[in-house]
């Protein structure tokens, strides 16, 4: 794959050097909002800067996180995935289902909970390059499709009790503030930037998203890139599943409502562009944490939750106006 990339894509001398920097991915100005978001709330609330309202903050944006990553890459090729919520969903059910109803062993469970995430997401990248839908639509048929299939799997009934070892994989602290759930969270941070930064197929999809047809004539397989991208944010929504399950020791079919619309704002706030080409892990990470502190912070100083969501929607106008405003200057 290396080989079929384009020189102005592999090597740019417009490329800025790699700096400390250069890890939030260009998204300087949301990590000013933030830092300025958390001497708000640090005055507002005594309660904000205690270690152990950090580590709450941090379980919090784990689900979140998770899924965000995988919509990184779906808007850097310029796509969008509104059915992540709703695959979180149908994973968790499907793994709650196997184990508890029909009493297949719970590791098993977990890894085909991560391929029905992987079958929503193919399903999405199908309808994108051989039904040539647009990703708003397909991606949205798949949120109602995955949405109802995790409400008929136990006819809209949660279910409770997981093994005590699954559930403290996201409770028991290591190192007096590091869970699983979280390691795991930092773990694929680290491996996605990575590959965005350094590898052939992130460059290939940074491309896609600045112009399909120049990619493909540059001999990059864009249905195929465009696809796996799909793919790969089905699998982290089922991941995210899998983590959502073990923090509530159920599986809930309502469960990630409202998770679409927050992690493509995650992504946006972070600084990536919703016509694509422009987006990084780092970035994401920061918008990641714009949204928990937010939710966390008003809910100390005892916002209610509907204004929250008013405040929240503010946000997310505010971010996407700016991205405008970038792309015509």
């Amino acid at each position: 794959m290396a080989s079929s990339i384009p020189a102005a894509v592999e090597s740019s001398p417009d490329r800025p050097r790699r700096s400390w920097i250069a890890l939030i991915g260009g998204a300087q100005g949301p990590l000013i909002g933030l830092v300025l978001l958390c001497v708000v709330f640090a005055v507002l609330s005594p309660y904000f800067l205690s270690l152990r309202n950090a580590l709450n903050v941090i379980d919090q944006v784990t689900v979140l996180g998770i899924m965000a990553i995988g919509m990184t890459a779906v808007i850097v090729i310029g796509g969008i995935d509104l059915s992540v919520g709703s695959t979180l969903a149908l994973s968790m059910m499907v793994m709650g289902w196997l184990s508890n109803d029909k009493g297949l062993a719970f590791p098993l469970a977990i890894v085909l909970a991560v391929v029905v995430g992987a079958a929503c997401g193919l399903g999405n990248g199908l309808l994108v390059t051989k039904a040539k839908l647009p990703p708003f639509i397909a991606t949205l048929a798949m949120m109602t499709i995955a949405r109802g299939l995790a409400n008929i799997i136990t006819n809209g009934e949660q279910i409770v009790g997981y093994p005590d070892w699954f559930t403290a994989l996201s409770t028991e602290r290591h190192f007096g503030f590091l869970s699983a759930t979280v390691a795991l969270f930092i773990l694929l941070l680290i491996v996605s930037w990575l590959i965005l930064q350094y590898r052939a197929v992130g460059r290939n999809l940074y491309a896609i998203g600045g112009s399909r047809e120049v990619a493909r004539l540059a001999g990059i397989h864009v249905d195929g890139l465009t696809t796996g991208v799909y793919v790969v944010a089905g699998i982290l929504s089922g991941v995210a599943g899998v983590v959502f399950a073990a923090r509530l020791d159920s599986s809930q079919p309502s469960a990630g409502l409202g998770y679409e619309l927050d992690a493509i704002a995650a992504v946006v706030i972070g600084g990536a562009s919703l016509s694509g080409g422009i987006g990084g892990i780092g970035g994401t990470i920061v918008g990641v944490l714009i949204i928990g502190v937010l939710h966390n912070g008003l809910n100390l100083v005892g916002v209610s939750p509907f204004i929250q969501q008013i405040i929240v929607g503010a946000v997310i106008a505010i971010a996407v106006a700016f991205d405008s405003l970038r792309r015509r200057t």
